[in-house]
């Protein structure tokens, strides 16, 4: 009884120091398997990069869900950007055999009075006419009104000496002025005068958009083309786009490219404004490019003033290439706001002759370039992302231990 007591009092603390060993074998083994379970998957591949990674689009298919309804994956095809492809974009460009804007050109005219219009009419020797102007001579705002006589709401005009009201409305100075000759000689002996608009009031244009003191602009005697109208608005802002010039014109709609005029020889004073026209000039900021992926400075780049934007510009002030992760030949262009297919396209950068198709490549408003990393930097970020669990799992078979 008492061996048996004894044997059994010294298997005990045996059995306890065994089940010890086995548990931290199991923790060492356990720890073993994870890393060589992560590693395996870090030599697998990098499909766990973190970031983002430009794939090959898929082929075709057509894949069902649940409810029965089909979905269809479009298979968006790669184009290389080379010199073929830059002529054809080119050659692909709208006509221009037929001005869309041909029926905005015209000629200068002489102004006509309009309603609101106030006139200076003076008849030499003849003072007493002077009294009759009807209005102060001190302007208390310059909004008022210069000293004369107001073409009223009828288009007509009222003078001394004249039975009937003159219908002066869309007539020009000089008319007006035989005019009242005709009528001031049936009481006076040749009578010497003169007439000049002294407020314009009947007529304005409205501009807007990126100029530097958009509102309304009075139309006078001097031709109210489209620099012109522009330059009284105090010139195009910092932020305009010059190849984006809106009219609107009895409810039509005219796009007019200044900067595509000016290159092609046209002057942007050929085309005459009228009363009631509004204009707006575009902003490039509402324009611009996403320029992303492993390039120095990601961000959305603006076209230049002439409304032209290249993929060498924009990869320009994206800061260029990143030289550590970046992959110059995995340089791509989406492209999806002018059609309703998807398209993408694709440059090797690596020689520094392939900038120079790059120079000749126009982006569009919305397109975004992307450049892809190179397969260290995904294996990196692999690492990175797998190591501290890695250390986590010796750590704790340490402390177990």
């Amino acid at each position: 009884m008492q061996g048996t007591t004894i044997m059994h009092n010294q298997q005990q603390p045996g059995t306890t120091s065994m089940a010890a060993n086995t548990n931290v074998s199991g923790v060492f083994r356990l720890s073993s398997l994870a890393a060589a379970a992560s590693l395996c998957v870090i030599f697998a591949g990098c499909a766990l990069a973190p970031g983002m990674h430009m794939e090959k689009p898929a082929a075709l298919a057509e894949t069902s869900n649940d409810q029965g309804d089909t979905a269809t994956a479009v298979n968006i095809p790669i184009t290389p950007i080379d010199l073929s492809l830059v002529r054809k974009l080119k050659a692909a460009q709208p006509s221009q055999s037929v001005d869309p804007n041909a029926g905005l050109y015209g000629k200068p005219k002489a102004y006509v009075l309009g309603p609101g219009d106030v006139l200076q009419i003076t008849v030499w020797d003849h003072p007493e006419l002077v009294a009759a102007l009807g209005q102060p001579a001190t302007q208390t705002r310059t909004s008022d009104a210069a000293p004369g006589f107001v073409v009223d709401a009828d288009g007509n005009l009222q003078f001394p000496y004249v039975n009937r009201a003159l219908h002066v409305a869309g007539k020009t100075e000089s008319q007006v002025q035989r005019e009242l000759y005709s009528e001031l000689s049936k009481v006076f002996v040749k009578p010497q005068l003169t007439v000049r608009v002294a407020s314009f009031r009947a007529s304005q244009v409205y501009i807007d958009g990126e100029v530097r003191t958009p509102g309304s602009q009075q139309i006078n005697d001097i031709p109210m083309t489209l620099t012109e109208a522009i330059g009284r608005a105090g010139g195009f802002a910092p932020t305009a786009d010059q190849s984006r010039v809106t009219l609107i014109r009895d409810g039509v709609t005219y796009h007019i490219n200044m900067a595509g005029m000016t290159a092609k020889g046209r002057s942007p004073s050929d085309i005459m404004l009228k009363p009631g026209d509004a204009l707006r000039i575009d902003s490039r900021e509402d324009n611009g490019v996403y320029v992303m992926g492993e390039v120095t400075k990601p961000a959305t780049v603006i076209p230049m003033r002439n409304g032209k934007l290249t993929l060498s510009d924009a990869i320009s002030q994206a800061g260029s290439f990143n030289a550590e992760t970046s992959d110059p030949k995995e340089l791509y262009v989406i492209r999806n706001g002018q059609t309703d297919n998807p398209e993408v396209y694709k440059l090797d950068a690596r020689s520094p002759v392939s900038m120079l198709l790059a120079n000749s490549f126009e982006l569009q408003p919305k397109d975004v370039v992307y450049v892809d990393n190179n397969g260290l930097v995904r294996f990196s970020r692999v690492l990175n992302l797998l190591l501290p669990a890695i250390n986590a799992g010796l750590t704790a078979a340490v402390i177990t231990k």
